[in-house]
């Protein structure tokens, strides 16, 4: 179901909540580029979205919710396509002289990986907040404003982000270290052949 939006209604909110919409997406991609495509996207899909607009909230709210919904699939279409068109052996520029050693700037990498994997796991209503307070350096008081919501509700959704986070990292730690306690076929399949 698509509601008809009149043109000139249309245009009036365009030009009241575009700015609101740019500055959100600006803020959860960090491009300006991809935040103007993606506040444009917004505005195009307005009228399907509209069928979920209950009129009795501030229509600010909810187009905030909308352009950072469609910001987090975005991250999230981002993430996979990554994963997916990222060949494994990729050949990369050979990195400068650091002070850290190969080992300790493996681990970092694997970590920040990890992390990665584990915030894309998370429910929508913790990643969001969590990705605007931590990737974007915003004040829970301006994802309040951006979201329609309190102080208070942020810091929970936060709080209780960061403990799920927390959850999922463990387990995915736990899952690393039945691999590789697990016996491998060909270790069993040479130790066969040997006897």
């Amino acid at each position: 179901m698509t509601v008809a939006l009149e043109r000139e209604v249309f245009d009036k909110l365009y030009r009241q909540f575009h700015p609101r919409v740019l500055a959100i997406c600006r803020q959860m991609l960090g491009s300006l580029e991809q935040a103007e495509d993606a506040a444009n996207d917004v505005f195009t899909r307005l009228p399907n979205a509209m069928r979920s607009y209950d009129p009795g909230q501030p229509f600010a709210r909810w187009i905030s919710r909308v352009a950072a919904n469609y910001c987090v699939d975005l991250l999230r279409k981002r993430r996979a396509e990554h994963r997916v068109l990222e060949p494994a052996g990729r050949i990369r520029p050979e990195p400068g002289a650091s002070a850290k050693s190969p080992l300790s700037e493996l681990l970092s990498k694997e970590a920040a990986s990890a992390l990665g994997d584990a915030l894309f796991r998370l429910p929508e209503r913790y990643f969001v907040p969590l990705v605007m307070h931590y990737f974007s350096d915003l004040s829970y008081i301006q994802i309040a404003d951006t979201l329609g919501t309190t102080r208070a509700s942020v810091a929970v959704l936060i709080f209780r982000g960061k403990q799920k986070l927390r959850q999922i990292l463990s387990e995915s730690r736990a899952d690393s270290k039945a691999i590789l306690k697990a016996p491998r076929r060909d270790e069993d399949t040479c130790l066969l052949w040997a006897s």
